[in-house]
């Protein structure tokens, strides 16, 4: 594990004056790993404590890069690996608004599914199961909270797509499955 100073590299995240700070164009050096998970659940933890600020989660995520199966918190200047158990964000609200679907994740960032924001099936990494994920930002996904799925699942309709039947939703022009039955 790298050495670590949590209250700086907080220091550096909370110097950046953008919303979303474009860490996709930063190629800092790799300075190590540090001892932060992010749990199944979405819950950050820190050196086995969990990260209780909501504030601090949600600045360290908006830092959060991935690269590969990789992923890493990055400054300008550093660049640190975490773990991550499946992926990073969880889809904890939604809501119709115009015909379209807005979804929250547990970090607050508001997102309208759409071809720049698809949802697609894959396979849980810590169960296996399959479920839907929603792409974020940045090469970043969000799997759907199990109350948001069911939700989402009354909504659905039986369709048919690729010769199978599938639970079907649309946000506005954008189709998309919730898995076949």
């Amino acid at each position: 594990m790298a050495t670590f100073d949590l209250g700086a590299f907080q220091q550096q995240i909370s110097s950046q004056n953008a919303a979303l700070p474009p860490v996709d164009k930063w190629n800092p050096d790799f300075c190590g790993d540090i001892d932060i998970q992010i749990k199944h659940d979405g819950t950050w933890f820190y050196m086995g404590t969990p990260i209780g600020r909501k504030p601090l989660v949600k600045l360290f995520a908006s830092v959060l890069k991935r690269e590969g199966d990789s992923y890493f918190l990055v400054t300008p200047v550093e660049k640190v690996g975490i773990q991550v158990e499946d992926v990073p964000l969880i889809i904890t609200q939604w809501q119709k608004e115009d015909g379209k679907l807005l979804l929250t994740t547990n970090t607050d960032n508001d997102l309208i599914v759409s071809s720049e924001n698809p949802i697609q099936i894959f396979a849980d990494k810590k169960t296996g199961d399959y479920l839907p994920y929603v792409l974020v930002r940045r090469n970043l996904w969000a799997r759907l909270h199990q109350n948001v799925f069911y939700q989402l699942a009354e909504l659905g309709e039986e369709q048919e797509l690729d010769g199978k039947r599938h639970l079907m939703l649309s946000s506005g022009n954008y189709s998309f499955s919730l898995g076949e039955l």
